[in-house]
């Protein structure tokens, strides 16, 4: 299979689809890779790189597109990909479609066949492609959080940690899946005071087996966000109801309780956000002062820390596009229910029951449209 691998073009983004090592297995096993000058350039891995893994280098996104049937990116397609994008192709790459119904329906009239990498599934349900960026995102939730509320980025002024003879910083995370329990971690770490909210009472026993008095957990309903909010010095969104649009807990109202200079990072903005008042940012303007209170709502976090990113989604995603280009896109999608559940846009039709039901729009059945099609 022709596997191609274009620059990406997000604002801010230097995150690759292949690494040479990817590149290399693949065409150990027979298939070819095509990459795009400069790719992989930012984080340190060169064209020379790529071409001793035996991958082949194209000057354009165009070129990339034109020879390749799969196309493996890292984050979802902007325009003037899109325009690129023809019914042969397969793309593999986070699409986060749930809030985006223009992408989505240029998506649907490309009729390229699109999975994305935040819906697939393994055998516990959980989301195996998504989980690496997640776990890198929680932990700079914190990171970035800590920044926001510095005097000279608009918060309030105070240190996470406190200092002696000074209260730390509360902080409070909405979301015990992946993205809250890494933030919890690193929040913990720096000496914050933390709450952590959600309603799964398996998930915050375990937690609190795991951090006793270090933290407190509490069941999430409307009263104790309402209790809590005030309190908080940063509050860090991570919510996720996969495939669908983030639920918005955070209400414009709450703003008006809220400290001056609090700061909110919505992790879930790829999804919408979980913050009435969130909207995108980048990593050039990663925030805004929305009634007194800091919003960081870079949809692409984990691309600050580029190669470390890139290390580990390729860790995750390399199983999945060998299985791909060894068996063919409709035969690995029937063998493989898990990776089905990553399809979004097939055959120009949407089939992703979780984007549909967000967008409220009809969707087709993934497994009958592939089979009357195969």
């Amino acid at each position: 299979m022709r596997i191609g691998v274009p620059k990406e073009i997000k604002d801010h983004e230097f995150r690759v689809g292949l690494t040479p090592d990817s590149a290399r297995e693949l065409i150990h096993r027979g298939h070819e890779v095509i990459v795009e000058t400069g790719a992989g350039k930012a984080i340190g891995f060169s064209d020379d790189l790529y071409m001793s893994s035996g991958a082949e280098i194209k000057y354009s996104a165009k070129d990339v597109f034109a020879n390749s049937e799969l196309i493996v990116k890292v984050k979802e397609p902007q325009p003037s990909e899109v325009a690129m994008l023809r019914p042969e192709h397969t793309l593999f790459t986070y699409l986060h479609l749930a809030p985006d119904i223009a992408l989505t329906d240029s998506l649907i009239n490309s009729g390229a066949t699109c999975i994305a990498y935040e819906t697939v599934t393994d055998a516990s349900g959980n989301l195996p492609l998504l989980a690496p960026m997640s776990e890198i995102a929680g932990r700079m939730a914190v990171q970035a959080g800590a920044h926001s509320l510095e005097m000279e980025a608009g918060g309030r002024g105070v240190l996470l940690s406190g200092a002696p003879g000074v209260s730390p910083a509360e902080v409070l995370i909405l979301g015990a899946g992946v993205v809250g329990v890494n933030a919890l971690a690193i929040a913990v770490g720096m000496g914050a005071r933390v709450t952590i909210m959600d309603t799964s009472m398996a998930r915050l026993r375990t937690l609190d087996q795991q951090y006793g008095n270090r933290v407190t957990t509490r069941y999430s309903t409307r009263t104790a966000l309402d209790e809590l909010l005030p309190k908080a010095d940063l509050v860090i969104g991570a919510v996720l109801l996969p495939g669908e649009s983030a639920p918005k807990l955070i209400q414009r109202t709450h703003l008006d309780t809220m400290k001056r200079g609090a700061v909110i990072v919505d992790v879930a903005i790829d999804q919408g956000g979980c913050c009435e008042t969130s909207r995108p940012t980048t990593h050039r303007d990663p925030t805004y002062t929305e009634q007194e209170v800091v919003h960081y709502c870079v949809a692409n976090m984990p691309g600050a820390v580029a190669r470390t990113s890139t290390l580990a989604l390729n860790n995750a995603t390399l199983p999945f596009v060998i299985n791909i280009a060894e068996q063919g896109v409709k035969a690995s999608l029937l063998a493989a229910p898990h990776l089905l559940n990553g399809l979004n846009i097939f055959d120009g039709k949407l089939v992703s029951p979780e984007v549909a039901h967000s967008q409220k729009r009809n969707v087709s059945n993934r497994k009958d449209l592939l089979e009357q099609t195969s």
